[in-house]
């Protein structure tokens, strides 16, 4: 980009130093597993980039095991520290609110130990984070710019049967946070739009950057029959992949459903279908981990249905190239990673239209968006696939090339902006109060 990041904000300069918090998941995780998922994946890549345009990074991350090093280089320019609050093992994310003095207590520890001014800004994820990056930012005097991720009440507007709404004191405490931020990041024009309706967000405080994928791990490679011979699977099978946390939200029940309804129309199809399920269990589904395997065997389609557990995103991406089609019948996705990832893999996407996903996926062109989450509906779509096994490559092609504008190097010059931007308000505002 000429002149370099920030190059339209004028002589404005863009931060140095940025203290990202994380409190519920460390970046060093394995996504798919506990509380882990696309979360972890974005804070990591934008935190390199960013490193890589000359803004240093630390990572701020509740310590979830003992002996953790207190520092971690994550990458040149990345820092990753662990802080101590609370027990190791065990605490749930609906546990930590309870945390976060002790967690803020060692933010301002790690921070007496700078000269002022050493961090420029505080860039918080999550609302668990925000509360934390809320009072760091007042007590250094530097800008907040906060990312939801997620929020309570878009997630109980829209609730899968039988999971539990989000209680209200997280509902009141993103009321805080998006009065206090300085700036707000969406994944999507369509979060931007959620936090102005429900959180009552200054339109002129929210900015929209698209989350990226990591176009060098995320390729069509050799392709979709090497994928499957490496991962044993047989070359002429229709293979719908569910990869992802295995809780209500995420819905993998609504595939195994339209799978057997599937073969209950067609039972020739039985011989032809391969459905991996790659993931743990998490949140609400850790209730009843077995909930999936069970339904699997109620439904009759057990032998069908294979379960592998999260694995490391160079083999994700290994499974993204040998599935048919990736399945994502999820009640909410704040922006849905693993429909880019897949794409970038050349591999189309059945996705429910909600969220971010109809920004994901190209309807039509590069996967299928569907409305509500009847199996039928999935069933009916998944039978393309299977009646045209063409349509698999064919849209293939279509969603390595759209997932290609969806480059992290792009996600990091825009969040880049956001910041420069919230330094310059920040500044002008305290100007004008001691004015």
């Amino acid at each position: 980009m000429p002149g370099g990041v920030g190059a339209g904000i004028g002589h404005h300069r863009k931060p140095r130093r940025v203290a990202m918090l994380s409190v519920h998941t460390s970046p060093l995780h394995q996504p798919g597993t506990g509380d882990a998922g696309g979360m972890n994946v974005y804070i990591v890549e934008l935190a390199r980039r960013l490193a890589e345009i000359n803004i240093e990074v630390e990572i701020f991350t509740r310590a979830s095991a003992g002996g953790l090093p207190p520092v971690v280089e994550l990458a040149p320019g990345v820092l990753v520290r662990h802080i101590d609050a609370g027990p190791y093992e065990g605490l749930k994310k609906e546990e930590l609110p309870a945390q976060l003095c002790a967690f803020t207590h060692g933010v301002m520890q790690a921070w007496a130990g700078h000269r002022p001014g050493y961090y420029d800004l505080v860039h918080s994820h999550y609302w668990l984070s925000g509360h934390v990056g809320w009072l760091a930012a007042e007590r250094w005097r530097v800008p907040l710019v906060h990312a939801m991720h997620t929020m309570a009440k878009v997630k109980n507007a829209a609730l899968a049967e039988g999971d539990t709404p989000e209680p209200a004191a997280r509902v009141i405490g993103e009321t805080q946070i998006v009065a206090a931020a300085d700036r707000l990041i969406a994944n999507t024009s369509e979060e931007a739009d959620e936090l102005v309706r429900h959180y009552d967000a200054d339109p002129g405080k929210v900015a929209v950057v698209h989350p990226g994928v990591n176009l060098e791990r995320f390729t069509p490679g050799d392709g979709r029959a090497a994928a499957r011979a490496r991962l044993g699977l047989p070359q002429d099978a229709l293979v719908p992949l569910f990869a992802g946390r295995i809780q209500p939200l995420k819905a993998p029940d609504i595939l195994l459903r339209a799978v057997a309804e599937l073969v209950d129309r067609e039972p020739a199809l039985r011989r032809h279908l391969v459905v991996p399920v790659v993931g743990g269990p998490s949140g609400s589904g850790l209730a009843k981990p077995e909930g999936l395997q069970k339904l699997a065997a109620r439904l009759g389609i057990a032998d069908l249905v294979h379960f592998h557990p999260p694995v490391a995103q160079d083999q994700l991406a290994d499974w993204f190239r040998a599935a048919s089609v990736l399945v994502m019948p999820s009640y909410n996705e704040s922006f849905g990673l693993v429909a880019i990832e897949a794409q970038a893999a050349g591999t189309p996407v059945l996705a429910a239209e909600v969220g971010g996903l109809p920004v994901a996926v190209n309807d039509g062109v590069t996967g299928f968006l569907v409305r509500g989450h009847d199996p039928a509906d999935y069933a009916a779509r998944l039978k393309l696939f299977a009646d045209d096994p063409s349509l698999a490559e064919r849209m293939g092609r279509e969603a390595a090339r759209h997932a290609g504008f969806f480059g992290w190097d792009t996600a990091a010059s825009g969040t880049a902006d956001v910041y420069t931007a919230a330094m310059h308000d920040h500044r002008r505002r305290v100007r004008s109060h001691h004015g």
